[in-house]
């Protein structure tokens, strides 16, 4: 599909510097912009490519000052890379959508579903599963019994979705995803072997939740783990049985909450942080990259980082006197052998 300029504006609400009837018909980085392409610059570290991009149009942030001349036509916006992200939303919405269930499909007798719904090759349903309108079902997706799919939710190929689980509307659901497999539940035994505790729960996910590829989400022991409303899940990340994520809560790759942790709303969770179960985590707190957390932390908005995790800024001060460590051991060896040089002269004496 082919946009112009003055289109791109209308719907953004941007004002356009340049030619309103430049063309685009793809979306390309700006440092890689070539004729026909649209770009956009959020982050100062590539405002240099501004200047030397062969993009036509580039959204920028409207209090952008220029400091050379630009070739490409320009569009400006209060927010460049969420005005970029709604022309992305667009053109998804554009492109064509599947429709209709294949052949190779066992639907139960007793499962019901709405309108405009998409069921995949090789994709089993069980008893008693409820799936909303407008909903899609990618080859190889098992839904187990008594599952409910609301509205517009989206599952891609491979995802499990076990027994008795709820997936709210608006959702979608990456690859080979596992949703409500059980949780690591055992009771050590006298002999040191383990009993295994079933997992008679569920998981419940509420409306517009987006999750990764390769997640495990297990239900819960007795009850529902909890995926509120919003949250995005990264690859990779395991939540385990019990636990309660809060909404609009985001969680990067590797990362691991183990069970019964309860995560407040507004959470940001970088990349491989490993939190310990049963504790609180609340509203607003930042967890930085690779932290272990192991205690509750109660102060809303804090941003807490290491391994144990704690206060950035007390973190900070920590690495900063790590780092003149050599040069204070250095020191402290100079005095040592200062000392000594002392004592021994009194001795002579």
């Amino acid at each position: 599909m082919e946009f112009t300029a003055k289109t791109i504006s209308e719907f953004l609400r941007g004002t356009i510097v340049g030619n309103p009837d430049e063309k685009v018909s793809e979306i390309s980085k700006i440092e890689e912009g070539k004729k026909g392409s649209l770009s956009f610059l959020s982050n100062p570290k590539y405002t240099k490519y501004l200047y030397t991009t062969d993009a036509s149009i580039v959204l920028v942030n409207k209090d952008l000052t220029l400091e050379d001349k630009v070739k490409a036509t320009l569009i400006l916006v209060d927010n460049a890379y969420e005005a970029f992200a709604s022309l992305l939303q667009l053109y998804t919405q554009s492109l064509p959508k599947k429709l209709g269930i294949d052949k190779e499909v066992y639907i139960s007798s007793t499962c019901k579903y709405g309108k405009d719904i998409y069921i995949g090759a090789f994709t089993y349903i069980g008893e008693n599963v409820k799936i909303g309108n407008n909903v899609s079902l990618y080859p190889q997706v098992y839904v187990g019994d008594n599952v409910t799919i609301g509205d517009n939710t989206i599952i891609y190929p491979g995802v499990k979705i076990y027994h008795d689980c709820i997936i709210g509307s608006g959702c979608t659901i990456h690859g080979s995803t596992v949703i409500g497999s059980d949780g690591f539940g055992f009771a050590p035994q006298q002999d040191n072997e383990y009993k295994k505790i079933p997992q008679i729960g569920n998981v419940i996910i509420e409306d517009s939740v987006e999750i990764g590829s390769n997640v495990s989400i297990d239900r819960a022991t007795i009850g529902s783990t909890i995926i509120r409303k919003g949250v995005k899940i990264d690859n990779l990340i395991q939540v385990a049985h019990n636990v309660e994520i809060g909404a609009n809560t985001v969680i990067a790759a590797q990362s691991g909450i183990s069970g019964s942790t309860k995560i407040g709303k507004d959470v940001m969770i970088a990349g491989q942080v490993g939190i310990v179960g049963h504790i609180r985590i609340a509203d607003g707190v930042k967890i930085g990259a690779q932290s272990g957390v192991t205690n509750s932390i109660d102060k809303e908005g804090e941003i807490i980082l290491g391994s144990p995790a704690y206060n950035i800024s007390e973190k900070r001060r920590e690495f900063a006197v790590a780092r003149q460590l050599p040069n204070i051991y250095k020191k402290i060896t100079d005095l040592e052998k200062e000392v000594q040089r002392l004592k021994d002269g009194e001795k002579k004496s």
